[in-house]
């Protein structure tokens, strides 16, 4: 394997064990970088190694369920009794959620879905930190077209509020952070091609909210249908490269266009 900036880099991925985090543990495997994958679901964690074409030691899964600060926080030390270092975080698990009108949405849907994508991201990078601050490093969050450019999604104000949300917090964290050489961005997707439908649902009502103007999804200048999970893998070695060493507090869009007609 050649060498290059990522060999032997330790690098944590949430969510990595489907859709944008596996590709993304596929590319800094076959780079050379040691990969810890943490994810909620078991059977997907434990087929991981199938997907990889990589070393025993290069690779370490841990069952987390990032809604639960504890366990993100058990696997940091985890990551650091194995590795001893830190390098990249790609704080990337979440939901989609519950799709439902504001006067009927549960306010437990409501909860859940913040729990995850927002406070799992919070406590991701909360309990990273110590480690990155070693020798610095590089976060990227996963946040959305949604609630960043695009509004015209029926019932998905929770979902968008939690996706803003994280980017608000991605440039708090990249003020903060600077001074240890900690860069931090993020990407915003527009449809990929994951599975991320499956932790998504539509209550009844959804369908009398109007929201216009509406475009069909997958209606993009640049291609029809939804993105591939290695193109946001693309994104997140780039800008966890040297070649984004002067890149930080900034959102990435990776949509074809789309949020440029949903808006």
């Amino acid at each position: 394997m050649t060498l290059n900036e990522f060999t032997d880099k330790v690098v944590l991925i949430t969510g990595g064990a489907s859709g944008m985090g596996l590709a993304s543990a596929k590319r800094f495997s076959e780079l050379g970088a040691k990969v810890c994958i943490m994810d909620k679901n078991k059977t997907r964690l434990n087929e991981v190694n199938i997907h990889l074409s990589a070393s025993e030691d290069q690779i370490m899964t841990l069952e987390c369920d990032i809604s639960e600060p504890s366990q993100i926080e058990k696997g940091m030390k985890e990551i650091n009794n194995s590795w001893g270092r830190l390098d990249i975080v790609f704080a990337n698990a979440g939901i989609g959620g519950v799709m439902a009108p504001i006067e009927t949405m549960d306010i437990k849907d409501w909860k859940k879905t913040i729990d995850i994508d927002l406070t799992g991201t919070f406590a991701t990078v909360k309990y990273a930190i110590p480690l990155l601050k070693k020798q610095g490093g590089s976060i990227v969050i996963t946040s959305s077209i949604s609630g960043n450019r695009v509004y015209s999604q029926a019932g998905f104000s929770c979902y968008s509020t939690a996706k803003a949300a994280q980017a608000t917090f991605m440039k708090m964290a990249a003020l903060e952070l600077g001074q240890y050489g900690i860069r931090v961005n993020a990407v915003c997707p527009g449809g990929v091609a994951t599975n991320m439908s499956e932790n998504m649902s539509k209550s009844p009502e959804v369908q009398n909210i109007s929201m216009q103007p509406h475009f069909p999804r997958g209606n993009q200048p640049l291609m029809k249908g939804s993105a591939d999970p290695s193109q946001i893998a693309d994104a997140v070695e780039f800008l966890t490269s040297q070649k984004a060493s002067h890149i930080t507090g900034t959102e990435l869009y990776i949509d074809g266009g789309e949020s440029l007609l949903q808006g």
